[in-house]
């Protein structure tokens, strides 16, 4: 499922069914509500065959299906669905309910597809006239992650064990009024239980997935391949135990397509599936090896005078937002900030001391959030008619330094 905020095209693919309360126990005004929170809740989703798809289920005295997975493969016509749906009266039996949901959640027929997550949105009042657990926990073994939002006071024992684990991410109780105040947190939520990728560079990435499995009941299989060389597919297998995974040595600037295939001896759970874009990036030959260009690689000083000298950095990359230069004189521990536009490649650096040597440090800060910083001294010259010898020359000892 995409994360809001992120760009469209990094699409996952996904069955997201929502149980929707629509029995007798529900006021009019409470149906409407809740239907403006699962239009704002699937706005930034993209949908279609390929990537999320969704349905919706009435709880009544007879479960309904409002409309298959396969109907609606826009957001907009989605939408306008959710918009259309009419509220069917009758009991609560959600019991009943999650029963259909499970039948529906893997049918070719409802338009469900075997091989994507299953995700289930359950909004209650928290109010059932017939047993839930059984069939829950069915759904559950089943890979389909729960998420529960109870608008009414409900027993908060009842629906933790109802909801995914741990309750604190996939159980919300909060008032019908106030359900856009956890509209993004679920959002977010959504795709934390999702293969998702974060640190992204113009080489690597981490991967990160709920846990599924523990070392004793299996182990993941994590396949990855350009997106135009899907031939060129590699395969990492990985611990139960494990939750992330570094991929490194990437092409920048390419799409790649990840897929984490949970290999279980307790439970049957889904593939998961997502694609990552590798940030821009040159490459450089380094030991004969090919490596994506960071920033900066080179530092240089020159234009000095008494009190000033420029400071120039290569490359400058689309990557980097903004660039901090740090510089102070030798010995000391006196130091001064500028802050730089990305993508600018120098600054001058004024009101120095003349005929001093100074540490001079530039950090660029990606995207990403990470950041990495490269060294070099700096000498101004000597003030006219001070000594009346020759300029100190510059010199540009580069330092290697860590991200």
């Amino acid at each position: 499922l995409i994360a809001p905020g992120q760009q469209q095209g990094m699409a996952e693919a996904g069955d997201l069914l929502f149980l929707l309360d629509s029995s007798g126990s529900v006021s009019y005004y409470e149906f409407s509500r809740v239907k403006e929170f699962m239009w704002d809740l699937v706005q930034p989703f993209t949908f279609g065959p390929k990537d999320v798809q969704a349905s919706i289920i009435h709880i009544s005295t007879t479960p309904t299906m409002e409309f298959p997975f396969d109907r609606y493969q826009s957001s907009r016509s989605l939408q306008q669905a959710i918009r259309d749906t009419r509220q069917l009266m009758g009991d609560t039996n959600t019991g009943k309910a999650l029963s259909y949901a499970k039948e529906k959640l893997f049918s070719g027929e409802a338009g469900a597809r075997p091989d994507v997550p299953k995700v289930l949105v359950w909004v209650t009042d928290g109010f059932s006239t017939d047993d839930i657990s059984e069939p829950m926990q069915l759904l559950k073994d089943m890979g389909v992650t729960v998420f529960i939002v109870s608008t009414g006071r409900g027993n908060y024992l009842e629906l933790s064990a109802a909801a995914s684990q741990p309750p604190e991410k996939h159980l919300h109780f909060v008032d019908v009024d106030d359900l856009t105040i956890i509209t993004k947190e679920l959002q977010d939520s959504i795709l934390a239980n999702r293969l998702h990728a974060v640190d992204i560079t113009s080489s690597s990435f981490r991967l990160v997935w709920p846990k599924l499995l523990s070392q004793e009941t299996g182990y993941y299989t994590l396949e990855y391949a350009p997106v135009d060389d899907l031939a060129g597919k590699r395969t990492n297998q990985v611990s139960g135990a494990h939750t992330s995974f570094m991929l490194s040595n990437l092409a920048p600037e390419t799409a790649y397509e990840v897929a984490l295939i949970p290999e279980s001896n307790v439970h049957y759970f889904p593939p998961q599936t997502t694609r990552v874009t590798t940030l821009a990036g040159k490459m450089l030959l380094y030991a004969g090896t090919q490596l994506a260009e960071i920033s900066p690689a080179q530092v240089f000083i020159s234009e000095s005078g008494p009190h000033s000298f420029r400071v120039s950095w290569a490359p400058t990359l689309d990557s980097v937002v903004s660039y901090q230069v740090l510089y102070g004189p030798l010995p000391g521990n006196s130091v001064k900030l500028l802050e730089v536009g990305g993508e600018r490649n120098g600054t001058m650096v004024e009101n120095l001391a003349a005929n001093t040597t100074y540490l001079v440090t530039v950090t660029a800060v990606y995207r990403s959030g990470k950041e990495r910083s490269l060294s070099a001294k700096a000498c101004t010259q000597e003030a006219e008619g001070v000594g009346g010898g020759q300029p100190v020359p510059n010199s540009a000892t580069r330092s290697i330094s860590c991200w």
